[in-house]
């Protein structure tokens, strides 16, 4: 099942600080926060705009209240070709989930 709405991403001021999962959170990493998907799922992420993909796994949450279904961290934003634009309108595909992650 593919999920469609508007992703965002990281600041670079979250650089080494713990996410929800316990993990530390790195720019240069292809994660990303999700509302409820499990930690350690895999999901591809298509930037509806150029249709650019990316790989991340789940390992934080956020976005609370927000109308976004995904926040990226700035490396997998630049896969997309989105860091000028912020936001962008994306599909987000499960891989692989994974409920054995902190």
């Amino acid at each position: 099942k593919a999920d469609t709405g508007v992703a965002s991403y990281y600041s670079h001021k979250f650089h080494g600080r713990r996410t929800a999962s316990g993990h530390m959170f790195h720019t240069d990493s292809m994660t990303a926060a999700h509302k409820h998907l499990p930690f350690g799922t895999r999901v591809k992420v298509t930037n509806l705009r150029n249709q650019k993909t990316v790989v991340v796994t789940i390992n934080d949450r956020g976005m609370k209240g927000k109308k976004r279904i995904i926040d990226l961290s700035p490396a997998a934003a630049k896969k997309l070709g989105m860091l000028e634009r912020g936001l962008e309108k994306v599909r987000v595909e499960v891989l692989t989930k994974n409920d054995d992650t902190p």
